[in-house]
């Protein structure tokens, strides 16, 4: 089970993860993968993992559990899977697909889908709220700019979730306001066309049974916003929606403008994923990093697998610094939560990801922990 999951997560694949295993053979990867790596027991496992990293006492110097980021992750596509990949020059003139992932504040991920270069990350913000088993109430979503539209900050207020993206060249961005701009001649240059309340109190009702199908997960947002999308003619609710949205990001610019703890939160959020991102480009090593399964199911295998073993990595952190932390203050040392709160859980490089594979079952850890390294010893091996 084990050796199968970190082929997918290392992209070692299962013959090459045979190879380098002890006690593991390619049969038994492949009865693995086929009798148990499916989606739903990939997102079980996920889950298993999230929570217990949740419900960490030393999580909590890092967040609440109540806001989280997402992102996409591009990753080349080489031999057979290049063909049906497609290309985004953003990211250079090679195929590719991205991995789009949710991050919460405790550094903890609970859910990644293989998405193309080409598609608009917006349209799947929403699903990485509500597309996951674990426990994490997300109250608060950062994204950066190509995760935000009008429509999707249109959808959040239905969902009873904020949205805040980062967004680029937001001094160019127009305000959108109930009446005329030559109501407010100081900002006459920043205000753009006015809301249509009127299509909004038309659609209300199905606005809100729109909410409603995300929240009860009926229907995906991400369903839902392309299909407003590929609409050959907008309709009323599509264009409701959108008048909605650009009331939310109004609101929202006002408060990104007055409020830098906004701004900071946003950022700092922001930035541990870029950091899980490097740690997630290590673990994901084999094949030179490159996507070479054709189908969608094999690359979703794949992006599960390194989101499940760089949580594991993440959660494994965290514990041992929480018994580094208890053994230090045992001793008389004095460390402040505010400088634990700096120290974070993404650092690999005590971890040998390269070698032979053991799974021997029978050496067992006292206690179920390893000891922990005085500095005299980490001197001394150094």
């Amino acid at each position: 089970m084990l050796a199968g999951v970190l082929a997918d997560s290392t992209n070692l694949g299962p013959k090459r993860m045979a190879g380098a295993s002890k006690g593991s053979s390619a049969h038994q990867i492949g009865w693995m993968r086929t009798f148990h790596a499916r989606s739903e027991t990939y997102r079980a496992a996920q889950a298993c993992v999230a929570d217990a990293h949740t419900l960490h006492p030393h999580s909590r110097l890092w967040g609440g559990g109540t806001t989280a980021s997402s992102d996409g992750q591009f990753y080349r596509a080489s031999d057979r899977a290049a063909k049906p990949s497609d290309i985004n020059l953003h990211y250079g003139s090679e195929p590719g697909t991205k991995f789009y992932s949710g991050l919460s504040d405790q550094y903890g991920y609970f859910s990644i889908l293989p998405i193309s270069p080409t598609e608009s990350e917006a349209v799947y913000v929403l699903d990485r709220l509500f597309d996951h088993d674990t426990i994490l109430d997300i109250e608060e979503l950062f994204t950066d700019t190509c995760g935000a539209s009008d429509q999707v900050f249109g959808l959040f207020p239905f969902v009873g979730k904020r949205f805040a993206p980062r967004l680029r060249n937001i001094k160019d961005r127009k305000f959108h306001t109930f009446g005329k701009f030559e109501a407010y001649p100081a900002l006459a240059k920043h205000i753009g066309t006015s809301i249509n309340t009127t299509l909004i109190l038309e659609n209300w009702d199905d606005l809100l049974r729109l909410g409603e199908s995300v929240t009860t997960r009926t229907l995906a947002p991400s369903t839902i916003l392309k299909m407003f999308a590929t609409s050959s003619k907008a309709n009323d609710l599509t264009k409701a929606l959108h008048e909605i949205g650009r009331i939310e990001r109004t609101l929202f610019m006002i408060e990104w403008y007055s409020s830098p703890s906004l701004r900071r939160r946003c950022q700092a959020d922001l930035n541990k994923g870029e950091a899980a991102h490097k740690l997630k480009r290590a673990v994901f090593f084999h094949e030179r990093g490159e996507i070479r399964d054709r189908s969608y199911d094999s690359q979703a295998f794949r992006a599960s697998g390194l989101n499940l073993v760089v949580s594991a990595i993440v959660h494994w952190n965290t514990v041992y610094l929480s018994r580094a932390v208890a053994h230090l203050r045992k001793q008389g040392r004095s460390i402040p939560n505010d400088v634990l709160k700096q120290i974070s859980p993404l650092s690999w490089e005590h971890i040998n990801l390269t070698g032979i594979y053991s799974w021997d079952t029978e050496q067992h850890i006292l206690n179920g922990f390893r000891s922990l390294r005085s500095a005299g010893k980490i001197l001394r091996a150094a």
